[in-house]
């Protein structure tokens, strides 16, 4: 199944996705480190990595949208994009509420409560990740048709593109 918002010929989900998942895992070992005595900047780079973070998480979660309405209904690919869908929204939840105790907090440090959400977050999202994973390598959800090893440059028209010797 074909990803459905493309750019340049890739799906647009997978690249956003990386962004959020970056961010979000080093917010959290920020706040690790300034926790045990690290840098005091550290909550508070953590903290805007956390604001990016769940920006770039609601502009993948729209993009990955376009794709989950398109997996056709009772399949086996529906059910896993659904349960990663959940997965994310609970992250970003999760995440949101740890941004709404940071945001107007004298110090934008996280104590043991918050990073504790975090982690349990960031489990969330490492099994979501793998169902990402399921749904493109497995079950083949956002790739392209015409895919293969010895496929074109997406970036060429199918008709221009030849073998070298070929005749058309």
């Amino acid at each position: 199944m074909e990803s459905r918002l493309k750019v340049l010929g890739h799906p647009v989900h997978p690249m956003l996705v990386m962004f959020p998942v970056g961010l979000l895992v080093t917010a959290v070992l920020f706040d690790l480190v300034d926790t045990v005595g690290g840098p005091d900047f550290l909550g508070e780079v953590a903290y805007w990595n956390i604001t990016v973070g769940l920006i770039g998480g609601l502009l993948a979660a729209a993009a990955g949208t376009f794709d989950l309405l398109a997996i056709p209904s009772a399949t086996r690919a529906k059910r896993v994009a659904l349960t990663h869908a959940a997965a994310n929204v609970a992250v970003i939840l999760l995440f949101a509420a740890i941004w709404v105790v940071r945001l107007n907090a004298e110090s934008r440090a996280a104590g043991g409560a918050l990073i504790a959400i975090e982690v349990v977050a960031l489990a969330i999202l490492g099994v979501s990740a793998w169902l990402g994973g399921e749904l493109v390598d497995r079950l083949g959800v956002g790739v392209d048709r015409e895919a293969g090893l010895d496929a074109p440059s997406s970036l060429r028209s199918p008709a221009a593109t030849h073998r070298i010797g070929e005749v058309q």
